[in-house]
């Protein structure tokens, strides 16, 4: 068993909070080995069901062709063992992807990488999202949101819907980003399984699937989403990639007591409608005690 890349549910992010930290421009994308296995996924998602994982305005497609831009320069330079520039190719793992194909940019640039691509534009209406290439949503619909703005998108979410403060911190932080400071952020949810395309809602408090608690069988869902400001168009471009890791992966990390109990910690301390949002309305007591129980046999 793989040990899980990041543990945001440690302490270190906290759900329903904006937690947005300096991001090192190096570490922008993460490539691992398991890159041919996503980007098999988003092939056989954009062949049979693209208008869920894509949608565009028109008047993207520069902003588009800037993100594609970005990427091709920067996997080479930053990822040389798994990236490399031949022609008007780029060499992604064991495949060679066109850059000049003639599909959407934004759809060649979310073939290259593991991350999911969102863009975001300031208009009238604050801040919308006017194109994404989404294989891998976390129980929300891509062809809903679209067109929307952060406010609207927001909404369903316990404290984020307008109004609040922390809508207008997120406002205000989208309009202040600089372009040389790009930022990233965590978020992790509990599925019953490690599928990557995951746009199943969580309505009414129950994990769907999830009729009993095993930690083998839940999945720890981690989004590491990166957002920068792009110099050219000004838009706003999130990337969120997802890593998926049964909750037993914790048990051989040499702090697993420690994660586990805050994990437990975390889950026991959301209010009710933080719990109904996030599915755990029906299974939060067992997850806790499982989560529990295992802080004991390791720690």
């Amino acid at each position: 068993m793989k040990a899980p890349v990041h543990t945001p549910y440690d302490g270190s992010a906290r759900l329903f909070t904006i937690g947005l930290g300096p991001l090192d421009p190096a570490h922008w994308i993460e490539p691992d080995d398991e890159l041919e296995r996503y980007l098999a996924e988003k092939d056989r998602l954009i062949a049979t069901c693209r208008d869920l994982v894509f949608v565009e305005e028109p008047s993207t497609r520069d902003a588009q062709q800037e993100v594609l831009d970005l990427l091709t320069a920067y996997l080479p330079a930053c990822h040389p063992a798994r990236y490399s520039r031949t022609g008007e190719d780029l060499v992604a793992g064991r495949r060679r992807v066109p850059l000049c194909g003639g599909d959407a940019p934004l759809v060649t640039a979310g073939s290259l990488v593991q991350e999911d691509l969102v863009l975001m534009r300031r208009s009238d209406a604050g801040w919308r999202l006017v194109a994404g290439y989404v294989a891998f949503p976390s129980s929300w619909s891509l062809p809903e949101k679209f067109g929307r703005s952060m406010e609207e998108i927001h909404r369903p979410v316990p404290d984020f819907a307008a109004g609040t403060r922390n809508a207008v911190l997120i406002n205000r932080m989208f309009d202040n980003l600089r372009v040389e400071q790009p930022v990233f952020r965590f978020n992790w949810s509990i599925n019953p399984d490690g599928d990557l395309h995951y746009p199943v809602s969580k309505a009414h408090g129950a994990l769907p699937g999830a009729d009993r608690i095993s930690l083998a069988a839940t999945y720890a869902r981690v989004e590491r989403q990166t957002l920068r400001k792009l110099p050219v168009s000004g838009d706003l471009l999130f990337t969120i990639r997802i890593y998926t890791d049964p909750l037993s992966a914790i048990a051989p990390l040499p702090d697993a007591a420690r994660i586990a109990t805050t994990f437990a910690d975390q889950l026991e301390a959301l209010t009710p409608p933080q719990a109904d949002y996030k599915g755990l309305t029906d299974t939060r007591a067992e997850l806790v005690a499982a989560l529990r129980r295992l802080a004991l046999s390791t720690g």
